[in-house]
């Protein structure tokens, strides 16, 4: 298999052209480590009520604010657990996002009217860069980019530059002022979300630091918010989500060659281990990726994959569950998401189609 492209040096120029936007209250399509955000100065209202608007985004959904360092945190939190600051020791910069108490400067369009706020430091150097020069620019250690993935609320999220322009485009014709192409995410998959603003160690959304690497370090286990625990509003935790507007199905390894044959003759997207593939691939209505073999791997290329199979001539996609251990928590938690996402995408159309009727 090639390996993926990746990430490419960091221009100064886009980046100074990327924090001009960013001064006169733009929004910018910008690679992190995990997915592309999609980012405007979190303490400009103005900002952030654009970036809801390219997204269509619920206005009561909160964005995360991504910081330069852990400096800034005391000017956007009223206070940080001695836990909370033993994670950003060890895991800042990185792909870990922390729900504390919200401070003043963290406002309703930001937080969603919560009293927490999600701050993050993300490791890309390309985000990097980007929060130093903003920094410098608005003369202020705490000046931060509020955003959430840049993608229309709900779909797959972005993990190149070419995704971003194809869901959200740039201006003119499209919703973004600038973005910057800073080539394939590292990671892929969003950042693990732990909660700290309830009053206890909770995580929220699974990503790729994981519940056994936190307990390791706090020595005690997080407890693991469920699909339908009392818990505040964050990215990713509605059960729909990261959706193709395909109907997605997800089926068990060893079901996988009967399905494909039950739903003869119709023209199929599959994401199988590579036996699997293998066997499929000589199906004539079944297009087969290979799923890597490896959970960072395929976290990184999920996303990809998922839209290359959604715009293709499929009409259903059909993936094998991947193993059922704690490394791939972050991936069957995407992949339920996504698999109700277009579910209800389905339902939605059906009921467009009927009341056109």
């Amino acid at each position: 298999m090639t390996p993926a492209p990746g990430p490419a040096p960091v221009d100064a120029q886009v980046v100074g052209r990327a924090v001009e936007v960013l001064l006169r209250g733009g929004i910018i399509g910008f690679p992190t480590e995990t997915v592309y955000g999609l980012g405007g100065d979190a303490d400009d209202d103005a900002a952030v009520a654009a970036i809801f608007r390219a997204k269509g985004r619920p206005s009561d959904h909160p964005l995360i604010v991504h910081v330069a360092g852990a400096a800034a945190v005391g000017a956007w939190t009223r206070s940080v657990p001695h836990d909370a600051r033993r994670l950003i020791e060890r895991f800042w910069p990185g792909p870990l996002t922390l729900i504390l108490p919200r401070s003043a400067r963290a406002r309703d369009a930001v937080t969603g009217a919560q009293d927490s706020v999600g701050l993050r430091c993300p490791a890309a150097p390309w985000s990097q860069a980007l929060l130093q020069a903003f920094c410098a620019a608005r003369r202020d250690p705490a000046a931060a980019i509020a955003a959430p993935s840049a993608n229309r609320y709900g779909r797959i999220s972005p993990t190149c530059a070419a995704h971003v322009r194809d869901d959200l485009g740039e201006k003119p014709g499209g919703a973004v002022d600038l973005i910057v192409d800073g080539g394939p995410c590292a990671l892929g998959i969003e950042s693990t979300i732990v909660d700290f603003a309830s009053g206890r160690v909770r995580i929220l959304r699974p990503g790729s630091i994981g519940a056994e690497q936190i307990a390791a370090l706090l020595g005690t286990a997080p407890e693991v918010a469920g699909a339908g625990a009392a818990a505040a509003r964050v990215p990713g935790r509605v059960a729909a989500h990261y959706a193709p507007r395909k109907p997605l199905e997800l089926v068990r390894p060893e079901d996988l060659p009967a399905r494909v044959s039950a739903l003869q003759p119709r023209r199929l997207g599959v994401l199988a281990p590579a036996a699997l593939a293998g066997r499929l691939a000589a199906i004539g209505h079944a297009e087969c990726l290979v799923a890597e073999a490896a959970a960072a791997d395929y976290a990184q290329a999920l996303y990809g994959q998922l839209r290359r199979l959604d715009a293709g001539p499929a009409e259903r996609l059909l993936v094998a569950l991947p193993p059922a251990t704690g490394a791939w928590e972050a991936v069957h938690d995407r992949l339920a998401r996504a698999a109700a996402g277009s579910a209800l995408e389905a339902q939605l159309h059906a009921q467009q189609h009927q009341g056109q009727q």
